[in-house]
């Protein structure tokens, strides 16, 4: 790109323009759209150092940018500074992936500023920020070998809004064990290990936060604050002093004027306020405070260390938007301080347009535009006109493209053609050559030669051609109308996989294999003798309770079931649970011979081998406008290995809605095509075939394919004729609903069959789908999550493929948990409709969701209301489904009926009233009808606050904070997903059967039946009792989480080789520090035992100073092995044959560390022994 740049600073124009503004002229350029701004700016800045504020309209239009310049000055740090949310309301949760990008931000403000570019809107310029001094103050900075008092480094991240949990999994965390601090800065990649020697830092490390393992060293770390208002430096007693006489204030003026609502909340608000202020606690609502406590007001600018380059792209446009928001503000504020929901300081929370417009002036900005209409306030700018024009889209086709090049060759432009792989540029070169155009490949970094056109790597979000400058930029925005995206840096961290038993908290519902269900209440530690060892409490029905040793902690299971069924405690002793089990057992039994016997007569089926890829099948996968991910890749090459096996495909692709499950079958589809088969698409209504129509049409165009659906949106006619055609062998996809599946549907050669979400369909459809599976490919997408347990389960018996990675180029959606108020309603849509989107209302009662619908209609008047709900009938609902698709309606006020299968790319703004009284799944899912494209979306779950909540709704409702980032409450959803997708797989009639004993232990009994019916022989597991007088237990004050604990204790459990063992006692001091002598004593239990194993030990007991070894039957040692294991340990080790062979060790006058080491070195040579017996065999 810099060739490009080179080339334009010859230019004489071009310099004029630059000396302008160099010179600090406040310029006025116009002419200029899209990548021709981010090129004029990058040519102004190369040889600068000096930072840069790029002010846009909106966060679409600053993604462009950042992805513009981040590829045009590779070494600049380009930052995006969104806008904080404004709403003034009481938010109780709320994302902080917006508030972490900002504090990134405001920290390389503060402590670099060189060569540095900060894109920003001015919705976000005009939220008022703390004194940048106490902000950079906050900023910790930490070295080894520096003295710091542990317990006041702690209080300090606290106060500056660091929250302190057990264990570090997220952003803005941190955890102190002993002397280890854990912390996981909010402007870092990954999280920090600081340990200390008394109050010495002894190292710095890096760890990770799926292992919590320390991965590298480091000297030195920096530490920014977690919040953009603290309490921390600033002078609390005088801002509590001025607030409280504003609110006497303002209560003196509602008592006056008789409004008795407003003055109670107020008392009781200012009665919190003032409390948790004192106590130094957060609470929401807390930032909106920040006037009291800043002398001053400071904008982004204030953050810069010197004055910055400014540009306004488009400033009357940005100057419009912010008055009518203005406008919005001063409405909403009016009517929350006649509430008592807000003070009259905290209007000084943002900055008027003017105040910003003033601020911005002083710095001499340049004004980028399209038209030549000169700002508002600046009549005097210096104007530049620029003739620019956007080039055409050429679609894919090469030809209309080597025209268009042949044109400007001749005119002597010079033109550069940008691609993202060097096999594009290969492809390309010789496709134009073809063509007659000459093109070159340069290399990086090579200049741009006025004589060829040439190709090279590099990005920009679209091409331009400027006619005064004879200088032509092509992107593959203009080849395929889309750019090939590149995978951006990550945005957000990942969720953890959750682990079986890790999330166990009191009174959870558990699954003993042997004892059936109860509740678990805790950990106890119980002594016998010497020895002392934790137990896992599960009270059972009545009031039994059964202690579980911690070695025996994997025949426990969480008990997972659908949300909100309660199982029934299962009885101790007697045989009722056992009967439950055979029961199950037999269901999984009959489902795993099924399964197996239809997979068998599918692989002895014969069918139509598809042709390997072609050329053309290649071309039409580059014309892909997004970067595939590993998961899409993987399916892709598993649905085309089975279409070119000569066997019927029937394969099941489990992938969320917008993973890129649609572009998999695309490629199926073509690639069946291309082989002179048919193919039909199949969905359960009528609008996701017109959606799945537009996708396919599109994806199509330019390659020949004929694509047709039948809907009831489609004239008798017209169906007709689309029927004719199919049958002549004239339509290749065809797509509809299960009218796919009446008798007048004729193919000349149907090849291959794709479904979508078939468990929507009735038993007759399904019934004549198992017919056509016996010859034809057949291909099922449910956006259904599918557990990984039960995917296993059924490796062998049923060919599934899943897409887990969601797409990269998306942003996570912003979700506010808040109090009802019919302002947010109001703002939340204007602010959503403002910018051409939509927005979907959920009120989930049909009784009067009508009168919701006018309540919001009252709210935006300007809006189109359209309304959805079950009980419509099926042409009325699709109706107004495909209204809302199309765009002819703003707001759609439905239930969950949106729950799944729409993907609407336009809509982005969700609320929910009540989110309370639905379950997280139905949250989770429902939060994901928004945030489908590369747009910023918001989720306001909403509560009435004057409702008192039950206990089931308040524990939910605590789950959704936790749910606005991916805490329990995502997992908890994710499962409940799971449960829901196995459901759909393995067939109502095994619902009551996975109520019964649980999913986790129904997937272990389904996975043991399916290799029994394949003929496979089940591992039998031993199981070695040690019976030890040691402590031997993981202490509370060295791992306090009890979570943590149980995932310790099964890991212990499941260890196999001794060096593993090593492995994780590294693990264990990394993570907690020295290990304490119960720990100690546990590993080295848990080493005697892998060794026990090939040694062929039943059971190791201590009677007081002795410790028995009792043999199995078919140990295999001879006489002269044991007595030269005698004559080695002398007296201490002598025989025992009364009832088998039991070796008898003397462990007088030993301690417990020796005792230990002593007895795991006889076991070692007794299994050496057995070893060697079983050579010589």
């Amino acid at each position: 790109m810099q060739s490009i740049i080179a080339h334009l600073k010859k230019i004489k124009e071009f310099n004029y323009l630059l000396e302008q503004l160099k010179k600090g002229r406040e310029t006025f350029v116009y002419g200029v759209a899209g990548s021709q701004k981010t090129l004029l700016t990058a040519a102004l800045l190369v040889d600068q150092e000096k930072p840069l504020l790029y002010i846009v309209e909106n966060p679409q239009r600053g993604k462009e940018v950042f992805d513009d310049l981040n590829n045009l000055l590779p070494d600049w740090l380009i930052q995006y500074f969104p806008a904080f949310e404004t709403l003034p309301f009481e938010v109780i949760a709320q994302s902080h992936e917006t508030q972490r990008k900002r504090l990134e931000v405001l920290q390389n403000l503060v402590t670099n500023g060189k060569k540095h570019v900060v894109i920003s809107t001015w919705e976000a310029l005009i939220k008022t920020l703390m004194a940048p001094e106490n902000f950079k103050r906050a900023i910790v900075n930490l070295t080894v070998g520096e003295r710091v008092q542990i317990d006041q480094l702690l209080q300090h991240l606290i106060s500056v809004g660091y929250q302190r949990v057990d264990m570090v999994e997220d952003k803005g965390q941190v955890s102190l064990r002993g002397g280890i601090l854990d912390i996981f800065s909010v402007t870092a990649e990954q999280p920090y290990r600081i340990e200390f020697f008394d109050d010495e830092i002894d190292s710095i490390r890096v760890f990770s936060i799926e292992s919590q393992r320390s991965i590298d060293k480091i000297k030195e770390v920096t530490i920014a604050p977690a919040a953009e208002f603290f309490l921390w430096g600033h002078d609390t007693e005088e801002a509590l002093m001025h607030l409280q006489a504003e609110a006497q204030q303002l209560l003196k003026s509602m008592e006056k004027r008789g409004n008795i609502d407003g003055f109670n909340y107020l008392t009781a608000r200012m009665k919190e306020i003032l409390e948790k202020i004192r106590e130094n606690q957060y609470f929401p609502g807390f930032e909106q405070l920040q006037p009291y406590f800043t002398q001053g007001k400071y904008s982004l600018l204030s953050y810069f260390r010197e004055d910055p380059f400014i540009i306004l792209d488009e400033p009357n446009r940005q100057r419009e938007a912010a008055l009518a928001r203005e406008k919005e503000h001063q409405e909403t504020y009016v009517a929350l301080l006649e509430k008592g929901k807000v003070l009259p300081g905290q209007a000084a929370n943002y900055f008027s347009w003017d105040e910003l417009w003033e601020t911005m002036k002083k710095r001499r900005p340049l004004f980028f535009s399209l038209l030549p209409k000169k700002p508002v306030g600046s009549e005097s700018v210096n104007l530049v006109g620029v003739t620019a024009k956007t080039p055409s889209l050429f679609m894919g086709k090469t030809k209309l493209l080597a025209d268009e090049l042949k044109e400007w060759k001749r005119q002597k432009y010079g033109v550069l053609i940008l691609v993202n792989s060097e096999e594009r540029a290969e492809r390309l070169k010789q496709s134009l050559w073809d063509s007659g155009v000459e093109v070159s490949i340069a290399k990086r970094g090579s200049p741009l030669s006025l004589e060829n056109i040439t190709v090279s790597f590099g990005y920009l979000t679209s091409g331009f051609e400027f006619t005064t400058w004879k200088v032509v930029v092509l992107t593959e925005h203009e080849f395929y109308h889309q750019p090939k995206k590149r995978p951006p840096r990550k945005m957000f961290q990942e969720g953890k996989k959750v682990t079986v038993l890790e999330d166990l908290k009191l009174g959870d519902y558990v699954v003993h294999i042997n004892h059936g269900i109860g509740r678990y209440m805790g950990i106890e530690k119980l002594a016998v003798g010497d020895a002392e060892r934790d137990y896992l409490v599960i009270k059972y029905q009545g009031e039994d309770k059964l202690y579980v040793p911690t070695d025996q902690v994997g025949l426990l299971q969480k008990y997972f079931s659908q949300e909100g069924q309660v199982p029934k405690l299962s009885k101790l002793g007697g045989n009722e649970w056992n009967k439950v089990k055979s029961k199950v057992k037999a269901a999984v039994k009959d489902l795993a011979e099924e399964l197996l016997n239809l997979y068998a007569v599918r692989e002895s089926a014969r069918g139509f081998a598809f042709s390997p890829d072609t050329p053309w099948q290649m071309e039409f996968e580059d014309a892909f406008p997004y970067e595939e991910t590993e998961d899409q890749l993987r399916a892709i090459r598993e649905v085309k290995r089975d279409m070119e096996k000569p066997r019927p495909m029937d394969r099941l692709l489990c992938g969320d809605v917008g993973y890129g499950k649609t572009e998999v079958a695309i490629r199926a589809a073509f690639k069946a095509v291309t082989d002179g088969k048919q193919v039909a698409v199949l969905v359960p209504t009528t609008v996701l075939a017109q959606q799945h129509y537009n996708t396919f049409k599109e994806r199509f165009e330019g390659f020949g394919v004929n694509v047709a659906v039948l809907s009831r949106f489609r004239s008798a006619k017209e169906q007709k004729a689309a029927l004719q055609e199919l049958a002549r062998g004239r339509v290749d996809i065809i797509i509809g609903t299960h009218r796919l599946l009446s008798t007048d549907v004729k193919f000349k050669d149907l090849g291959l069959l794709i479904i979508d979400e078939e468990q929507r369909f009735g038993v007759v459809h399904k019934e004549k789908l198992k017919k056509i599976r016996k010859t034809v490919d057949v291909l099922t997408l449910t956006a259904t999550p599918i557990p990984r347990t039960l995917h296993m389960s059924l490796v062998g018996v049923r060919d599934m493929s899943v897409i887990e990675t969601p797409p990269e180029d998306r942003y996570p959606v912003q979700t506010f948990v808040v109090e009802f108020s019919p302002q947010l309603v109001r703002e939340a849509i204007r602010r959503e409709l403002g910018r051409g989107g939509q927005v979907y209302y959920v009120h989930n009662h049909i009784e009067d969701i009508e009168k919701a619908a006018h309540f919001v209609q009252d709210m935006v008047p300007e809006a189109r209301v359209g309304v959805a709900h079950g009980k419509m009938s099926e042409d009325q609902l699709e109706n107004v489904m495909l209204d809302f698709m199309e765009g002819e309606l703003d707001i759609l006020v439905c239930t969950t009926i949106i729950e799944t299968g729409l993907d609407i790319s336009n809509v982005n703004t969700l609320i929910i009233d009540d989110a309370d009284r639905l379950g997280l799944s139905q949250l989770y899912q429902l939060r994901g009808r928004v945030g489908r494209s590369n747009r910023v979306a918001y989720a306001y779950l909403t509560y009435n606050k004057d409702k008192i909540l039950s206990e089931v709704a308040e524990k939910r409702l605590n789950a959704i904070r936790e749910f606005t980032e991916l805490g329990s409450g995502f997992k908890i959803a994710m499962r409940d997903l799971e449960i829901r997708g196995a459901g759909n797989i393995l067939g109502a009639e095994q619902h009551g059967h996975v109520a019964a004993v649980g999913f986790d232990l129904y997937c272990r009994m389904l996975e043991d039946a399916v290799k029994e019916a394949r003929g496979e022989e089940l591992p039998i597991e031993k199981t070695i009792s040690i019976d030890i007088q040691v402590k031997a237990y993981i202490p509370q004050e060295y791992i306090p989480d009890t979570g943590v604990k149980i995932d310790f204790y099964q890991r212990i459990n499941a260890i196999k080789e001794v060096k593993e063992i090593d492995q994780l006692a590294e693990e264990l001091e990394d993570r907690f520090g020295d290990m304490p002598e119960p720990l100690v004593n546990l590993l080295r239990i848990a080493a005697i035992k892998i060794s026990a194993v090939p040694a062929k030990i039943q059971s190791i007991t201590q009677e007081k100073d002795l410790i028995k070894i009792k043999m199995e039957d078919d140990h295999g040692l001879t006489g002269n092995q044991l007595m030269s294991l005698a004559r080695r340990y002398r007296r201490q080790v002598s025989f025992s044959a009364a009832a088998g062979l039991e070796i008898v060790v003397n462990i007088r006058n030993l301690e417990r560390k020796q005792m230990l080491l002593f007895l795991e070195e006889i076991i070692l040579e007794i299994s050496s022994l057995a070893r060697k017996e079983a050579a010589l065999v």
